[in-house]
């Protein structure tokens, strides 16, 4: 806390006629953790904060803007090389498809070090592409697109002699569950925003996206209390309670009951004051049924889904 108090007071007593922020304060307004911030600064030049006497980072709101439209442009499929090479000559012209050959890299490396059951090379994948890329456009780019992949090629490989399809997917969810819940665990815990109590619904057992959420819904500021997957929805109210809880987002795959998400669903509203939100794939299969109850349907877009509860808080 005191680090942050002489940046600001360095903010105000040297930059009266603009405002800066410290890094902390950018990863919220941007949703780009500070690991990534720096590596963009290093490694491609793209941002130039300024420095206070210690060395501390500091952005000006052109900085703030800039990283917005960097991270809109990896969304769109773009590489964070082929970004800054915009940035550093703007009449270069820019193709999608560079952009889409990097995912399907980063998939292919992805699969080789799951089938070769080679963590040390998953760990080094994985690290790379967390520490250039936002999480939720690794998200979007690489593990939604590499689980269906990965679940095509094990629906055709557990048919023939040799393979070894369900212990490569034992391997990848173990490792996937073990880097997600640690980077979640060992996440900065300062955030002041708003809390949200995250957790699968009731028979819901893959807590992958939910893990996700939670790390982007971080970056930006949020405060999260996670439970993980299979929760009953009936205990939610007296944990919203005691844990001051501001708003509840709860995720499901298609695969689920629309009849008894219903049925659970109805009962936690009826019973709380707070916004409920569902995610995941669910939203889709199930949208006529959820129709008639008072809670938000975020889908499986995990961007999309941020946008909507930002914009109920107002941050």
């Amino acid at each position: 806390m005191l680090v942050l108090y002489n940046i600001l007071r360095w903010i105000m007593h040297h930059n009266s006629d603009k405002v800066l922020f410290p890094i902390g304060r950018v990863s919220e307004k941007t949703g780009v953790n500070s690991v990534t911030l720096r590596a963009w600064e290093r490694r491609y030049g793209l941002i130039k904060p300024q420095r206070t006497p210690k060395g501390h980072r500091l952005y000006s709101q052109a900085d703030v803007e800039l990283i917005n439209n960097i991270v809109n442009s990896l969304q769109q499929g773009l590489t964070i090389s082929r970004i800054s090479e915009r940035y550093v000559s703007a009449g270069d012209s820019i193709h999608e498809s560079t952009g889409q050959d990097l995912w399907i890299e980063y998939r292919q490396r992805f699969i080789t070090a799951i089938t070769r059951f080679d963590e040390a090379l998953l760990d080094a994948c994985y690290n790379e592409a967390m520490s250039l890329y936002p999480v939720e456009v690794v998200t979007e780019k690489l593990i939604e697109p590499l689980l269906l992949e990965l679940g095509m090629r094990w629906q055709k490989a557990v048919q023939s002699p040799g393979n070894t399809p369900i212990a490569e997917e034992h391997f990848f969810s173990v490792f996937m569950r073990n880097k997600l819940g640690a980077r979640f665990h060992h996440r900065n815990i300062i955030n002041q925003g708003p809390k949200l109590l995250l957790a699968c619904l009731p028979g819901e057992l893959h807590e992958f996206g939910l893990l996700l959420f939670a790390l982007a819904a971080h970056s930006r500021g949020y405060r999260i209390v996670l439970l993980g997957a299979d929760m009953p929805l009936t205990e939610l109210p007296l944990v919203i309670q005691k844990t001051g809880a501001d708003a509840v987002v709860l995720s499901g795959s298609e695969t689920l009951s629309c009849d008894a998400v219903h049925q659970g669903l109805a009962g936690l509203i009826n019973n709380t004051i707070v916004p409920v939100y569902i995610g995941g794939k669910i939203c889709v299969r199930c949208e006529h049924d959820f129709k008639a109850l008072s809670v938000g349907l975020i889908g499986a877009n995990m961007s999309d889904g941020l946008v909507q509860i930002s914009q109920h808080f107002n941050v």
